[in-house]
């Protein structure tokens, strides 16, 4: 297996796939990216990817299937990050454990993340090719 900016859980793949599933034959998969916003700093962002709006320069993972796109001004920040989906009493949603995460807010939908560092970025990069 290549190179992967991040990685999915069994959970979040069955959940990706049904999303894909009940959106339409143009529906290829989901796009994470970072977006600035709420009381931490960033969001982490989730939107579906279509045929049009795929894009070449954006790395993609695919598990059981399904497949994420990760936009690349966003791979610093989610480098080593475990995508997951969780039903709880309280929650139903995606879940990400960033390692690249330094706090987070009490409510839990923003957070506060350092850029990966690009030397590990690199090495993960060329090991995967080899």
């Amino acid at each position: 297996m290549g190179f992967q900016v991040i990685t999915l859980t069994d959970a979040a793949a069955t959940r990706v796939n049904e999303i894909i599933g009940n959106s339409g034959p143009d529906a290829l998969g989901l796009r994470v990216s970072i977006k600035k916003g709420g009381c931490a700093g960033m969001e982490y962002a989730v939107d579906l990817v279509t045929r049009e709006s795929a894009r070449a320069g954006d790395d993609t993972v695919e598990h059981s299937g399904a497949r994420v796109w990760v936009d690349p001004a966003a791979s610093l920040y989610l480098l080593g990050t475990e995508m997951d989906f969780e039903v709880t009493r309280l929650r139903t949603g995606f879940v990400f454990r960033n390692p690249n995460e330094t706090s987070a807010c009490g409510c839990g939908e923003s957070v506060e993340l350092k850029a990966a560092d690009l030397a590990e970025l690199a090495k993960a990069r060329q090991a995967a090719a080899h």
